[in-house]
């Protein structure tokens, strides 16, 4: 049963029974509410049947809901407004239940317990302050304020309260984190782009590295043995003669070519400015002669 919304609360005298068509101690039939006798199910003179609640009794708890009519007589004068089974009272009390005389040890037949009603009933009867069965008298003392620790609307106010809360500690904390990271995050964004730019430039490089230096080096040498060899062709040509110096023109040439075909893609550059250097050696040597 729900105990949220307390709809009314007061203090009544409470006693027990338990009518189930067995004719012992006093059972006058089955509950006006068709519903089977069961422990939870409590008599009210006046109260709608299915009018759900809980009543305390010693710091004990016991949820009822509302399937019969009575106490009869005793109700008179507002004395006993509540009949609890059998079973609840000996729970409440802390006495035995006694299933063949249907009675609860200890010989206590009344008890003074706080209710709250959390659900009128759809059921016959009337809502609000209890009244003796066959008269009008409303029983008002048998009713007082809700406690705020009863109240639903205090239940609601501090749930929404504490989800305020909440809410303004989770954006307080957003901020928080956002102050923190906030230069940070574009920071270690742009950190991350740039290291890993890097990284793939240095991964490009160390794989490209032993290709291009050894393309770059057999373009270089046939370039720079063909540059010495005319540069300082008088010397050649002194020291092995002009068809030895020719050889070794062509051999140097040969080697040059050589290395720009076996160099990569990524040294065409380099093997092109090689070229270039040899091109215009020859061309200055040309014009000396």
């Amino acid at each position: 049963m729900s105990t949220e919304n307390a709809v009314q609360h007061g203090q009544v005298t409470a006693s027990y029974f338990w009518d189930d068509g067995s004719g012992i101690n006093g059972d006058t039939g089955a509950p006006a509410s068709g519903e089977p006798m069961q422990e939870g199910l409590a008599a009210s003179p006046s109260w709608p049947l299915g009018t759900e609640g809980y009543v305390e009794y010693n710091g004990k708890k016991a949820d009822f809901f509302i399937g019969d009519r009575g106490p009869g007589d005793p109700a008179e004068g507002c004395n006993v407004l509540l009949d609890l089974d059998g079973k609840t009272f000996a729970e409440l009390t802390g006495e035995d239940w006694n299933d063949s005389s249907y009675t609860v040890s200890g010989g206590n037949g009344h008890i003074d317990v706080e209710y709250t009603i959390t659900k009128w009933g759809d059921g016959h009867g009337t809502e609000g302050a209890p009244r003796p069965m066959g008269s009008g008298e409303e029983c008002t003392d048998a009713v007082s304020p809700v406690p705020e620790d009863k109240s639903g609307e205090a239940k609601q106010e501090e749930k929404k309260e504490s989800g305020d809360a909440k809410d303004g500690h989770e954006q307080t904390g957003a901020a928080a984190d956002g102050g923190d990271d906030g230069g940070q995050s574009g920071q270690s964004g742009t950190e991350a782009s740039t290291v890993a730019n890097d990284m793939s430039g240095v991964d490009f490089a160390a794989a490209d590295a032993p290709l291009a230096a050894g393309a770059l080096a057999m373009a270089l040498i046939p370039a720079l043995l063909v540059a010495v060899l005319f540069a300082r062709r008088d010397l050649v040509l002194a020291w092995v003669g002009h068809d030895r110096a020719a050889a070794w023109g062509e051999k140097a040439a040969a080697l040059r070519d050589r290395g720009a075909e076996t160099g990569a893609a990524g040294a065409e550059r380099v093997r092109a400015a090689a070229a270039h250097a040899v091109a215009a050696v020859r061309e200055r040597l040309g014009r000396s002669e």
